[in-house]
């Protein structure tokens, strides 16, 4: 484990945190992060689908406008992760950098994407508009309801908690309606549950997503 450097299409050279697992990969994770950068949880979760059996990689996607991003919790992290996110960061470089983890990925076996927050909503559009993406499990991914006209490629579930003001119940209503086709969980949360470092964190919900997850996994992408 530890990082990495992948070239983008364009020559751009960004870190990605990976770790390998015990004996040969049953297939590989990208795993996209909060608007947090790849700090101490997200490579947290990158080891434990590892400990799974999976290649897995988290990709630094801010390092296009500033590397070794790693920002906590607390409200000016919040603050400072979502201008990065939404403001400064153009969104199809983002998803050509996402496509090269994924091709990066793709010679441990096949890809499964798994993103939490801004990453839940990149794993909605690499989904939807990437290539080589088996599987994909996007957790509370503000502004996937607005994204709702489009049609994912690979089979995807998604998370959502009741709790979550960033994310309104009404939206995620919405957007199971015009997609009834799709596993869309709601869990008594709130945004963040799935993050231990956070006040917001569910164990409950967390596992029961995290075994949802592993599910989809070993039936499309360790098949």
């Amino acid at each position: 484990m530890g990082f990495i450097t992948l070239k983008a299409a364009d020559g751009f050279e960004f870190s990605a945190y990976e770790a390998q697992p015990e004996g040969a990969a049953k297939g590989a994770i990208v795993v996209i992060q909060e608007v947090f950068g790849v700090n101490s949880h997200i490579r947290s979760v990158v080891d434990g689908y590892a400990s799974e059996g999976y290649y897995a990689v988290a990709p630094a996607i801010f390092d296009r406008v500033e590397a070794g991003v790693e920002l906590g919790y607390q409200a000016d992290d919040m603050q400072r992760g979502i201008d990065l996110a939404f403001n400064q960061l153009d969104m199809p470089t983002t998803l050509g950098d996402l496509q090269t983890a994924i091709d990066h990925a793709a010679s441990h076996g096949k890809v499964g994407v798994v993103g939490y927050c801004f990453g839940g909503l990149l794993t909605w559009l690499c989904a939807c508009n990437l290539n080589g993406v088996a599987a994909a499990s996007a957790y509370y991914g503000g502004g996937i309801p607005d994204q709702a006209a489009q049609t994912p490629k690979c089979p995807i579930i998604l998370h959502f908690g009741d709790k979550d003001s960033f994310i309104p119940m009404e939206s995620v209503a919405a957007f199971k309606a015009k997609h009834p086709d799709l596993d869309s969980f709601v869990y008594a949360a709130d945004h963040g549950f799935n993050c231990d470092q956070r006040g917001s964190y569910d164990a409950e919900a967390a596992k029961l997503a995290l075994q949802r997850t592993l599910a989809l996994f070993s039936a499309e992408v360790a098949a």
